[in-house]
């Protein structure tokens, strides 16, 4: 026998099928809880103003880089990881991307920049809430990690980042700079 489905029906069954994992998840043990971060940033702006912070996870795959901004400019902006823990006097203390000699900058290089992270996207209330993997930096104070000699800092630039030109990515002018530190 074929049951007709009528549209209040649909979405009591539909419902019902949003539900049920919900349920499940309930009732499942807790699993174990997230590794807490073990690298922050306090990224500020020119001025001094606090926009948020960036934090760095270490999972057994991969870095997940997390942040939560506000104050930008509406649209897309280049983030990186550049290669001085310094922000002030000013972000150019912060110095060029975080790189092994030789490396390039952009998706399209053989060896590329350690520091290279995705866009960010900051909504109409200039809000940006964003995750990525990365699997170019440790957390550690080697040629790669984050607390090397010197340190290291998260820098956002006014514009979207083209993964191609050099040295930078034409992603314009530095906005917001935090030096990446230990929790």
């Amino acid at each position: 026998m074929t049951r007709a489905w009528t549209a209040p029906a649909l979405l009591c069954a539909g419902l019902a099928l949003l539900a049920a994992p919900a349920l499940a998840q309930q009732s499942a043990p807790a699993s174990a809880p997230a590794p807490a971060p073990a690298a922050q940033a306090a990224v500020a702006d020119a001025q001094g103003k606090p926009l948020g912070t960036v934090t760095f996870t270490k999972f057994p795959h991969g870095i997940l880089v997390h942040g939560q901004l506000e104050g930008l400019a509406p649209g897309w902006h280049g983030i990186h990881i550049h290669e001085n823990g310094a922000c002030t006097p000013d972000f150019k203390a912060a110095g060029g991307h975080f790189a092994a000699q030789g490396a390039k900058h952009g998706l399209e290089a053989e060896h590329m920049h350690y520091g290279e992270l995705p866009n960010i996207w900051a909504n109409e209330s200039g809000k940006a809430g964003f995750e990525a993997i990365t699997h170019m930096v440790t957390l550690t104070d080697g040629a790669d990690g984050l607390f090397k000699q010197g340190g290291t800092s998260i820098v956002v630039h006014a514009q979207p980042d083209d993964y191609l030109s050099q040295p930078a990515g034409n992603s314009g002018d530095r906005i917001a700079c935090g030096v990446i530190k230990k929790p």
